[in-house]
């Protein structure tokens, strides 16, 4: 049997695509290669989202190369799709796949043309703006993932000055609620206890659809209603997406994760609006503490950018003090990173690197005050734990998510793996392990 490789940097919604991927080429009589053996065909599944994680792709790119001597080498992705005259450069690509392809990877690794000889990179590129269909996959069966991800929404319409993902993912697309509802209910009669729902830009699910499709509330109500796995957990949602209504239903649900993840980037208005971000601080605020209000133990994961153009120390000072002072869990902190195409890079003001990565450190600083005490006040309560497939490398023990997004570690036996228990959480030490103990035997499934 041929064998593979996925190298995946990014989102869960390049995750969850490359999982796909595996998924279709496991069908089509390929092996997964082992991690001492070469690969036959090596797909290198890209990001671009940052300075980076563009640098980071072609490290990986040149680095699959090297480890695979003789393999095909097939790039795809966001830089891909935005870059591919970059891919091209590096010696060793056989082809280089817009995201509009991407789904269709195995068949072209199966056709022919994959295995011709020529040197220059076979380009596959289309204009991601003409893409009006969301691409549904076969629904996915549970591998090594414990919690796996359910991409529902691709596409941005928001262009953010600073974001080059609308280019390379398109207009906001959404699979249907009737798809969705089916690819859930195969994860509950194969085993699976919990699922994220993922999108590129998950607050405007549904927008392009039919009405009678629904929104993203209706369709965390048809969810919750039919109970269709154990727990749901949701991706990142704009601060102005959150609803009212999603928050109530959250706070009433039982299988509805208590976590949410709102993306700030900036805490002063004048940069907001630079950003072309549609709220508020005061927006922002005002939101986190209705969470709060409804969801006490909530975990609240927050973006947040540093170094935007324009940005003088009393905007970022604005930013610092306003993530103090509010009840968030953790931060993703970004350093601002100029991208080619998108407004901000023109911008005249912009912040030297070294300020830029003096603000990363004291918003990491903070993010990492919040989660220790975020962490603490779960001491002493009891939650239900997934127990995951693979144990602690570290410690040997099991490890686990809590609903509000604690990883926790407990001493066990590999039978409880894939399980959801009772727990109490005991302690947490210095670089923020947390520990746990067991209070029962595994919670019944809802698997149908």
């Amino acid at each position: 049997m041929p064998t593979y490789r996925i190298i995946t940097l990014g989102c869960k919604v390049n995750q969850q695509e490359s999982e796909a991927l595996s998924t279709r080429l496991k069908k089509g009589s390929w092996r997964k290669a082992s991690p001492n053996h070469n690969a036959d065909v090596c797909i290198i599944n890209t990001c671009t989202v940052t300075g980076k994680a563009s640098m980071q792709s072609r490290q990986e790119i040149r680095k699959a190369i090297k480890a695979n001597p003789g393999a095909r080498i097939i790039v795809t992705g966001c830089y891909a799709q935005t870059a591919p005259d970059d891919i091209k450069s590096i010696s060793g690509v056989h082809h280089i796949l817009g995201n509009a392809f991407k789904l269709s990877l195995p068949e072209s690794i199966l056709s022919s043309d994959v295995h011709k000889t020529d040197r220059s990179p076979a380009l596959k590129i289309s204009n991601m703006m003409k893409e009006n269909r969301f691409q549904t996959v076969p629904a996915i069966l549970p591998g090594e993932r414990t919690r796996p991800f359910l991409k529902i929404q691709d596409g941005c319409d928001a262009f953010c000055t600073y974001c080059i993902v609308p280019y390379a993912r398109g207009k906001s697309r959404s699979m249907t609620k009737k798809d969705i509802m089916h690819h859930l209910r195969l994860f509950n009669r194969n085993g699976v206890r919990e699922a994220v729902l993922t999108g590129i830009h998950l607050g405007c699910y549904g927008q392009d659809l039919d009405p009678e499709n629904g929104r993203l509330f209706d369709l965390l109500y048809a969810i919750d209603s039919e109970k269709v796995l154990d727990r749901i957990r949701l991706s990142s949602i704009e601060p102005h997406e959150l609803t009212d209504d999603i928050i109530k239903l959250v706070a009433s649900s039982d299988i509805i994760c208590p976590h949410f993840h709102v993306p700030l980037q900036s805490g002063d208005d004048m940069v907001l609006t630079r950003m072309h971000r549609p709220y508020t601080r005061d927006l922002f605020r005002n939101l986190i503490h209705k969470i709060k209000h409804h969801l006490p133990d909530a975990a609240i994961g927050v973006d947040v950018m540093a170094g935007f153009p324009g940005e003088k120390e009393g905007a970022f000072n604005n930013t610092l003090r306003l993530i103090e002072e509010l009840p968030v869990s953790y931060l993703h902190v970004f350093p601002f990173s100029p991208r080619e195409g998108t407004p901000a890079a023109t911008y005249p003001d912009q912040i030297s690197p070294g300020i830029i990565k003096k603000r990363c450190h004291r918003l990491r600083e903070v993010g990492n005050a919040k989660r220790s005490e975020f962490y603490k006040s779960a001491i002493g309560k009891k939650t239900a734990l997934l127990v995951e497939t693979k144990r602690d490398s570290t410690t040997g023990f099991l490890k686990g998510l809590s609903p509000n997004y604690i990883p926790v570690l407990l001493q066990g036996e590999d039978h409880l793996m894939s399980q959801i228990v009772n727990m109490t959480v005991d302690r947490i030490d210095d670089d923020l392990n947390v520990y746990g103990s067991l209070l029962s035997t595994p919670l019944p499934s809802s698997k149908k």
